[in-house]
């Protein structure tokens, strides 16, 4: 699949097989996420691959709680509850696999870092045939002692993209895109 197929075709993916991605794989995904620019090239990246189907059940579970508990603002309440109130939905979908991107400085880039090289495993898997899908269900746990402990991160660490990866059973028809405004400027 060439780049701009990847670009244009990548979706998030919230619904998965069972099967299991393999360890290449992952090292794939990952070498393709570091490949993304950082500010002043600090390169400041950590990985925690999650796969084991019990932690994602907590995970997933805990989770819910802290969302219930104190809404992400704008989250649009009333169907959110219903949904994270249900104890058989898992906010990962079934993926076999998660992987939170952490920064290893909390500084100032520390988010935008992370983002670039979260998009860039994104539409790596994409190229691979894999479906992804960045939990922002997840992030409240991740800010928790309980899951610095789970991830066994430093607390110099900031998690930032929680990205599941798995084998999609179907990919999702593309959405519109509204047309973008675009301010030309140009000098004389």
């Amino acid at each position: 699949m060439d780049l701009t197929e990847a670009i244009h075709s990548r979706r998030a993916v919230r619904a998965y097989t069972q099967a299991s991605i393999d360890t290449a794989t992952i090292r794939k995904l990952i070498d393709a996420a570091i490949q993304a620019p950082s500010a002043v090239n600090t390169q400041p990246w950590s990985f925690t691959v999650i796969q084991g189907p019990a932690l994602l059940a907590r995970i997933s579970r805990e989770s819910k709680e802290i969302v219930l508990r104190d809404p992400p603002r704008g989250l649009p309440a009333g169907h959110f509850r219903e949904v994270l109130s249900d104890p058989k939905f898992d906010i990962f979908y079934g993926a076999p696999t998660l992987i939170v991107i952490s920064s290893v400085r909390d500084d100032h880039w520390a988010v935008v870092n992370c983002s670039l090289a979260a998009q860039n495993l994104m539409l790596a898997a994409r190229g691979e045939g894999l479906g992804t899908c960045w939990i922002g269900f997840a992030e409240g746990w991740l800010r928790t002692e309980g899951a610095r402990r789970a991830l066994d991160l430093p607390q110099s660490y900031l998690p930032v993209a929680p990205i599941i990866v798995g084998r999609p059973i179907s990919f999702p028809d593309p959405v519109p895109r509204n047309e973008p405004v675009i301010h030309w400027i140009a000098s004389q």
